[in-house]
């Protein structure tokens, strides 16, 4: 991504066609199956339902539940300027910093962005990338209204799977400490003009926020944190660090 130093103004998220539904909640399979065709016992069927019961809960537990975002529900009104001002602080590196993305007549500070670059590098190969802009420019509205450093999960990813908007540079994992992730997603959600995926991670206690083409997205995923999943894996022949956050 080449950078140069133009008025944030022209960062500004504009809504487009009307968004339609891209996801529904996976159903869930009902009625008992006997094995072969065989007549259960009724102790044999209560314990076959309480199976069941058990493998339908925990799939609603990691279910993720996801849709498009309608134009009805996306800000209409332009969004001021944020100031600017982010502190964020890497949960893997144990680094912090304080940012101020722009200088005096509105463009960007080339420098501090590559000191974001620097603080959502891949946590796992230690690789960076230029990070999206405008995902900053969302960061310091969070900043700006909760008045607390971001905790930085995940920000770029060095992965084989290449479609993540992390792997993108363009996507990243917070926590604010005090503030429920409901919250941050509540917030988050009212600066979303078009363009924005929100996914709120109850179980993990974070919020995913990214930039994207149309139409914005909005999700819940209740599965349990595996930092070292499989579908993070870096690209062949980089050696990854084995994560606990």
């Amino acid at each position: 991504m080449t950078r140069l130093p133009f008025l944030a103004l022209a960062l500004v998220f504009v809504s487009g066609a009307p968004a339609l539904a891209l996801a529904q909640p996976d159903s869930e399979d009902s009625g008992d199956e006997t094995a072969g065709g065989r007549a259960e016992s009724p102790a044999s069927d209560s314990v076959a339902k309480s199976r069941d019961s058990g493998k339908q809960s925990r799939r609603r537990k990691n279910k993720v539940v996801g849709h498009a975002v309608p134009d009805s529900q996306l800000r209409t009104t332009p969004l001021p300027l944020p100031s600017g001002h982010v502190q964020l602080f890497g949960l893997a590196s144990k680094e912090e910093a304080d940012l101020e993305i722009f200088n005096d007549d509105g463009s960007f500070d080339v420098d501090e962005l590559h000191q974001a670059d620097h603080m959502l590098r891949c946590k796992r190969t230690d690789t960076e990338k230029p990070i999206d802009p405008r995902l900053i420019v969302i960061l310091s509205y969070v900043y700006d209204h909760f008045q607390k450093r971001l905790e930085v999960v995940s920000g770029f990813r060095n992965q084989r799977k290449q479609t993540s908007f992390h792997f993108k540079g363009s996507a990243s994992d917070i926590r604010i400490e005090g503030v429920p992730p409901k919250k941050i997603v509540q917030f988050a959600s009212t600066l979303d003009t078009g363009g924005m995926g929100i996914g709120l991670y109850p179980r993990a206690h974070f919020v995913h926020i990214d930039v994207r083409p149309l139409p914005s997205y909005r999700w819940i995923d209740n599965a349990r944190p595996n930092p070292n999943s499989p579908d993070k894996r870096p690209p062949r022949g980089w050696k990854r660090k084995k994560l606990q956050s």
